[in-house]
C-alpha cells in the first residue's frame, strides 16, 4: 500500500486499541485526532490517511492512534493520554514527536505533562487547556443530538461550526447526504469523550511541558473559542503562536501551508 500504510490494533488495558501506520522515516510522528474518533475509529483509514498526509511520509513513520474502542463513562483525557503511553510501550515507540488535533489535542497536553520522555516535540492544534464557554455549549449541543441519535443534525452542527463559509458555500450541497452513512450502532463513545472535553482542564499543569511547542489557532473557532490557542501558548514557556486570521476549528483541513508549517516547525527543532 502507499508509503507502507497498515492498520492494527493494540491491546491497551481492557480493550484493544484500533491504530494505523504508514511513512518511510527514521523518526516517529504520532497524531491524535479529535472528537469524531468517538463516532469512528481509524480502523480501515490507513491508505486515505497516508495520502492526506503524505508530506511527512518520507521523513516519518507517523502513526494515527485512535481511543480504545471500549471506554466507561467518565473516561477523562488524561487517562486517555496513559492509553497513548501504554500503546507507544507495547509498539516499541520509545519517543515521538506528537501532532494533537482538537481532542487529541487535549490528550497530548497530558501525554507531554505525564510522561515527557516520550514526546520529542509538541503540536497542538485548535484545542484548549481548559473548559469555556464556546466549548460547553457547543459539546453539550452534540451530547444532547447523539443521545437522541440525531446523527445529521450531529455532522451538519458540527460542518457549520468547523468550516469557513467559503468552504460551506462549496459543500451544503451534500448535506442531505449526511445521516444515511457512517452512523455508529451506539453513540455511547461519542458521548463519554465529548464528556472528557468539557471537563478537561490541564491548564495549571501547562508550564510542565518543556518539549517545544507548536500551538495552532483559528480566530474564528467557533468550538474551542477564539482565545483557547493563545492561553496555552502563554502558559508553555518557548511555546510557539500561530494564528489563521480567516479560518475556524478545521485550520488543519483548510489552511494549505498547515501541513508545511507542521514540518517546518519539527525539522526546525530536529
Amino acid at each position: 500500500m502507499f508509503y507502507h500504510a497498515y492498520g492494527g490494533s493494540v491491546r491497551v488495558g481492557n480493550s484493544e486499541m484500533d491504530y494505523i501506520s504508514f511513512g518511510n522515516g527514521n523518526r516517529n510522528l504520532i497524531m491524535l485526532p479529535g472528537l469524531g474518533d468517538g463516532l469512528s475509529t481509524v480502523k480501515g483509514m490507513a491508505y486515505v490517511f497516508s495520502v492526506m498526509y503524505r508530506v511527512y511520509a518520507k521523513e516519518f513513520k507517523v502513526y494515527v492512534f485512535s481511543r480504545k474502542n471500549h471506554l466507561q463513562a467518565g473516561y477523562s483525557t488524561r487517562e486517555m493520554a496513559k492509553d497513548c503511553a501504554e500503546a507507544m510501550n507495547v509498539l516499541g515507540i520509545s519517543k515521538a514527536d506528537v501532532l494533537g488535533i482538537s481532542q487529541g489535542g487535549m490528550i497530548a497536553q497530558y501525554l507531554a505533562i505525564d510522561y515527557p520522555g516520550l514526546v520529542g516535540r509538541l503540536i497542538l492544534a485548535v484545542t484548549s487547556a481548559k473548559p469555556n464557554e464556546t466549548m460547553e455549549q457547543v459539546v453539550r449541543v452534540w451530547m444532547e443530538m447523539a443521545a437522541q441519535g440525531n446523527y445529521k443534525d450531529l455532522m451538519i452542527d458540527t460542518a457549520e461550526k468547523s468550516y469557513s463559509q467559503r468552504y460551506l458555500r462549496k459543500y451544503r450541497r451534500f448535506y442531505p447526504l449526511l445521516g444515511k452513512v457512517g452512523k455508529p450502532k451506539s453513540f455511547e463513545r461519542f458521548i463519554i469523550q465529548a464528556a472528557s472535553c468539557v471537563s478537561h482542564n490541564a491548564y495549571a499543569e501547562l508550564n510542565k511541558i518543556v518539549c517545544p511547542t507548536l500551538v495552532i489557532g483559528g480566530k474564528c473557532d467557533k468550538i474551542v473559542g477564539t482565545a483557547a490557542a493563545s492561553a496555552i501558548a502563554d502558559r508553555i514557556s518557548g511555546s510557539q503562536l500561530l494564528i489563521y486570521d480567516d479560518l475556524g476549528h478545521a485550520v488543519y483541513e483548510e489552511a494549505k501551508d498547515f501541513n508545511d508549517k507542521v514540518l517546518n516547525f519539527l525539522r526546525k527543532h530536529s
